[in-house]
Order: C-alpha cells, then sequence, then structure tokens
C-alpha cells in the first residue's frame, strides 16, 4: 500500500525534470506565448500521468525495455538542446517559437516522462498496489508535473529579463544538461 504523502512526494519529484525543461522555454520565450505554453505544461501532465498508467498496465510488454527508453529520452533532450543552442547562435529571432510545435511538445513529454513510465513499472511489481491507489497516483503525478511547469515556465519567462546572454544558448545548456543527468543516471 502507497501512502497519499508518498504519492504527492513521488509527483514532486518526477515533476523536476517538467519543471527545468519549463525554465528553458521560459527563458527562451521570453514572454508569455499563451496556447504553446497551456499546451506545453497541459501536455506534460497528461503523459506523465499516462506514462504512469501505461507502465502500469504494460508492464509485461515493457519491463525488459526500460533501460532502452531512457537513452531515447537522453537523445531527445540533447536533439532539442542542441537545435535550440543552434537557433540562438544562428539567429537573432525567437527559437522557441520554432521549438514548441505541436511534435517539439510530444517531444519533450515524451522526453520528461520516461521516468513516471518507470514508476507505474515499479507499482505493478509491488504485489499489495491496487489499481485505485495507481489511478490515484497518476492524477496526482500529472497535477503536480503541470504545476511544476507554470511555475518553470514563470520562473524562465522572469529570468530571461534579467539574463544578458541569449536565452536560447541557456535553455540549449539547460536541456543538455538534464540529457547528461539522465544518462549518468543509467550508466551508474
Amino acid at each position: 500500500m502507497i501512502t497519499l504523502l508518498e504519492i504527492w512526494l513521488l509527483g514532486v519529484a518526477l515533476a523536476m525534470d517538467c519543471f527545468s525543461v519549463s525554465i528553458a522555454q521560459g527563458l527562451s520565450a521570453r514572454r508569455v506565448l499563451g496556447p504553446i505554453m497551456t499546451a506545453l505544461v497541459l501536455s506534460f501532465g497528461i503523459f506523465q500521468g499516462g506514462m504512469t498508467l501505461l507502465g502500469y498496465m504494460g508492464t509485461s510488454l515493457l519491463s525488459h525495455h526500460i533501460q532502452h527508453l531512457e537513452y531515447i529520452a537522453v537523445v531527445l533532450l540533447f536533439y532539442l538542446g542542441l537545435k535550440m543552442l543552434w537557433e540562438g547562435i544562428k539567429k537573432k529571432d525567437n527559437a522557441t517559437t520554432k521549438l514548441l510545435t505541436p511534435v517539439g511538445i510530444i517531444v519533450l513529454s515524451v522526453a520528461t516522462s520516461i521516468d513516471a513510465l518507470a514508476v507505474g513499472i515499479s507499482f505493478a511489481c509491488l504485489q499489495n498496489v491496487a489499481l485505485q491507489e495507481v489511478l490515484t497516483a497518476a492524477g496526482i503525478i500529472g497535477l503536480c508535473s503541470t504545476l511544476f511547469g507554470i511555475a518553470g515556465l514563470y520562473i524562465g519567462i522572469k529570468a530571461s529579463q534579467h539574463i544578458n546572454i541569449r536565452s536560447e544558448i541557456l535553455g540549449g545548456i539547460i536541456l543538455i544538461c538534464i540529457g547528461i543527468k539522465l544518462l549518468i543516471e543509467n550508466l551508474i
């Protein structure tokens, strides 16, 4: 059995990647991009909660391949980070609108929700976790990811107003650092 406190703590822990990526996106945007940013944070919540459920439901199929999924997340974050760096170096216009296309939002959502998939798999491996607890956990994880995504965007936008370096470059560096963190976690 998982306590409600444990579920909330897990939700906050899983939301940290969404928070970091949102800061990077806020830094790049430098201003509120309402529909795009709303889609981003909602996508974070939906994917985090959904991947938790997917991991729980599809354990037998995916449990042998979870390490490979982590490396896919690393590649996606490196790709998006390098794209932001390139756009920041190459042009003076805002790279965020190019990165935050529907496909870009989905790629970021998948890359940040691989850990939630692993959590869902671990729930399935525990013998005393009921489906109702997993549904509650998925909802809380999704809510935390959405709220932390909103906070990250706000912090990134506010910070971009006080940073002198090209914010697309800084955002790209942040995404690459998240990818490096995931890579190190998988190699250890």
